[in-house]
């Protein structure tokens, strides 16, 4: 492994830690996938990756305990920690999109619909791509000048995930408004007793976890811009609060409020007597 003189910690990462947390997202995500394969929602693949790549990081952060000056550990753990909230979005955009056909409001979306899913999704592949980069080049050099460069991309690639997290929650609630006020026949008709399986419930599931990978996401931006020697990043303790437990409570929320219990794909499903007029087709066609 490669090493470095360069101080990649400021404390001994707890191994109890990042096993615990390990463990946790190895059970919500074996769950995910359970879910994933029982109710065939392809578009929540990416979420699952990011379950995995929550179990590699702290799994590599477990054993970095026993290499604190490995470069390519530290890289690895920094990197799938970072990317999994974008593998995260990337589903949660597309379960928006599939919200809004699903009640037939497309006419109430700020941004159209057939285009929704590929501009936030562009938006989180750009995020993604900028803060491999800088994974790639923290892990590259045990060199300093390296690791700060390799900071400030991630710091670029948070802010893009930032920009495009803002937009995607303002079109979500203006699109709640407005279905509220002008709420469709769809809308009317699958509305249910039960928040878990409700689109009024799927709705606030998006919000929570949204507002969830804002509070990690600001962190981030904080931490790298205060830099190696920073506060934020020099105290183990904010890296579990502040991202470590808001993932895996996203994990969970979206456990929890399934959208394949709310978006009912076969049309041969009825609510409250009136049939679902989209198909899997259909859906597939809006890229939603």
């Amino acid at each position: 492994m490669a090493s470095s003189t360069y101080v990649l910690y400021h404390y001994t990462p707890s191994l109890v830690a990042a096993i615990i947390f390990s463990a946790l997202f190895f059970l919500t995500t074996a769950f995910h996938l359970y879910q994933r394969i029982s109710t065939k929602s392809k578009y929540f693949n990416p979420f699952i990756v990011g379950g995995i790549f929550q179990i590699i990081g702290y799994a590599a952060r477990a054993v970095s305990r026993f290499h604190t000056t490995s470069t390519t550990l530290y890289a690895m753990q920094t990197l799938f920690v970072l990317l999994a909230p974008t593998l995260y979005a990337a589903s949660i955009y597309m379960v928006l999109g599939r919200i809004i056909v699903f009640l037939h409001g497309e006419h109430l979306s700020l941004v159209p619909v057939r285009f929704m899913t590929g501009i936030f999704v562009m938006g989180d592949v750009l995020s993604f791509v900028l803060q491999g980069a800088g994974g790639g080049v923290m892990s590259s050099s045990g060199s300093a000048n390296l690791l700060i460069i390799g900071q400030w991309i991630i710091v670029a690639g948070l802010c893009v995930q930032l920009l495009f997290f803002g937009a995607f929650i303002i079109t979500s609630m203006l699109f709640h408004v407005r279905i509220g006020r002008s709420p469709t026949q769809q809308a009317e008709n699958s509305k249910t007793s039960r928040f878990l399986r409700d689109w009024r419930g799927l709705l606030f599931a998006l919000y929570t976890a949204s507002v969830l990978i804002l509070i990690r996401s600001v962190y981030r931006v904080i931490e790298f811009a205060q830099g190696n020697n920073g506060y934020v990043i020099s105290h183990e303790v904010f890296l579990y609060v502040f991202d470590a437990t808001m993932m895996f409570l996203v994990m969970v929320v979206m456990n929890a409020f399934h959208p394949a219990v709310v978006l009912q794909r076969n049309p041969s499903i009825y609510y409250r007597g009136q049939k679902s007029s989209r198909t899997d087709a259909e859906l597939d066609e809006l890229r939603v």
